[in-house]
């Protein structure tokens, strides 16, 4: 980080998280609120006057401000006299004494304001069966409205997610899905009437959660989020109680290429890894010759485990672990 670095991050609840980085010491205010001072001594930040009840804001901001302005920063090492034993219980903290640190893989895992929702973390565990024969477990109820949002300080702009509103977004999905480039890969063009049956009929399915990505809250992208327990994919490879799958639709010309999939790909895996910490999988079957939806799939940490045959296509087996994203991944 550059002598005397000044980072602005904003935060979900509105508020703004300030860092100035002299090299020497770090300074940290949420708007006008001081809320953390620190020097370094020996590889470590060392906290100036932090009490043990203001930790948890103060060090979840500086993990944060850390690891959102570094991709590459893998650790914050700290020196505490004394710590709040919730910040070890929770995962933000790890170590003990004068080797204590925060983990990058560990933070990104933590909820924090990202996830809007609560989360089906919670939701008891009931094996029901499928009519496929398939035994899965009961889902929870879907959400409704935004999910998941995120700064991406790489991209300089808000990655969101919100579920679809089918009177809200019948007309833009109907207009997605008849745009040639779109109807190449998902075949569902068709008038209003065929694509408010179609998502009337997602609505009801327990199984689908269907999703509307923004870049500053402009809508951009459709996203189809299953259970692969549930879904067609299961038969093809040994799937677990929690795997998620994604569909994915890129609506909007001007925010297609690389840099912008790098942000929604890794918001979406994200929210799906934070949404239920039980799935350990998230899937994708596109198709096998789509090369440049693989090839930028695979630029995040995804991996093609296999082709396959479907009735309608030739599919690639698209394959992200819980361990790889959050131990891989350039979340910023």
């Amino acid at each position: 980080m550059s002598s005397d670095s000044l980072k602005l991050l904003p935060l979900p609840s509105g508020q703004r998280l300030v860092g100035r980085d002299d090299g020497v010491s770090l300074a940290l205010h949420l708007d006008e609120r001081a809320l953390l001072r620190a020097r370094r001594q020996d590889g470590r930040l060392v906290p100036l006057e932090l009490a043990v009840e203001e930790q948890a804001e103060a060090l979840w901001a500086l993990a944060y401000w850390y690891f959102a302005s570094d991709p590459l920063q893998q650790v914050v090492r700290l020196k505490l006299d004394t710590v709040a034993p919730a910040l070890l219980a929770s995962g933000l903290l790890v170590g003990e004494g004068s080797e204590l640190r925060i983990e990058r893989s560990l933070f990104w895992q933590l909820p924090g304001p990202f996830l809007r929702t609560a989360g089906s973390a919670c939701y008891p565990q009931l094996m029901v069966m499928h009519p496929t024969g398939r035994r899965h477990p009961r889902r929870a109820p879907k959400p409704v409205g935004e999910v998941y949002r995120r700064f991406d300080a790489t991209l300089g702009a808000w990655i969101s997610l919100r579920t679809l509103d089918i009177d809200a977004d019948l007309e833009r999905f109907n207009r997605w899905q008849n745009s040639a480039r779109v109807a190449a890969f998902w075949q569902e063009e068709g008038d209003l009437t065929k694509h408010r049956r179609y998502l009337e009929e997602l609505a009801c399915d327990p199984r689908v959660l269907t999703l509307i990505g923004c870049f500053d809250d402009e809508p951009f992208a459709y996203y189809e989020v299953y259970w692969a327990k549930e879904d067609r994919i299961a038969p093809f490879y040994e799937v677990g109680d929690y795997d998620r799958g994604i569909h994915m639709l890129v609506g909007e010309e001007n925010h297609r290429g690389p840099h912008k999939v790098a942000s929604w790909l890794s918001a979406l895996t994200h929210y799906l890894f934070l949404e239920d910490p039980r799935t350990q999988r998230v899937v994708a079957e596109p198709r096998a010759d789509n090369a440049r939806m693989i090839g930028y799939m695979q630029a995040q940490g995804y991996h093609k485990a296999k082709e396959f045959d479907f009735p309608h296509k030739r599919a690639a087996l698209m394959v992200q672990s819980r361990e790889v994203f959050f131990e891989c991944s350039r979340l910023a």
